[in-house]
């Protein structure tokens, strides 16, 4: 699957080749194998405190960084990191030009930047597709009949 062409919602779960059914361990393993990188999901307490943001992904050279918001909700903080997921998967890219406030971290590079204040809006085609693959996800963990997951490590 290509990192940064965008691909549709029914090819990205078939390119998975993970079934209908499928634990979220799975579903991580299946984006690393993809990405040929090494994915760390990692909660932070402070998002979304001030500018309501549930999750962001963070790509470097050498691996994925999922942050997420805490939530009281384990489902809750699960939909979040799919979202986020799903945009890795479907090979968005928030790169345009403009200028861009640095509201996460002062080293944070622009283009990271820019992909963060564009997914405040959550009208856009992209966001629409994030959630609609995150929640095709979370349909199939939830029909998914292993109990052997990392879920309740990651999402207490």
């Amino acid at each position: 699957m290509a990192v940064n062409s965008t691909v549709s919602v029914a090819t990205a779960v078939d390119e998975l080749a993970l079934g209908e059914t499928f634990t979220f361990d799975e579903l991580v393993v299946a984006v690393q194998r993809n990405r040929g990188r090494q994915l760390r999901i990692v909660e932070l307490a402070e998002l979304g405190v001030h500018d309501g943001l549930c999750a962001v992904w963070l790509g470097a050279e050498d691996q994925d960084l999922i942050l997420h918001a805490h939530s009281d909700s384990a489902l809750h903080r699960q939909q979040f990191v799919l979202h986020e997921l799903a945009h890795i998967i479907l090979g968005h890219n928030f790169d345009e030009e403009g200028q861009a406030v640095d509201f996460l971290l002062p080293d944070i590079p622009k283009e990271t930047r820019l992909r963060l204040l564009r997914r405040q809006n959550l009208d856009t085609a992209e966001e629409v597709e994030a959630e609609t693959l995150a929640d095709i996800f979370a349909a199939a963990i939830r029909r998914s009949t292993r109990n052997s997951s990392r879920f309740a490590e990651i999402f207490g």
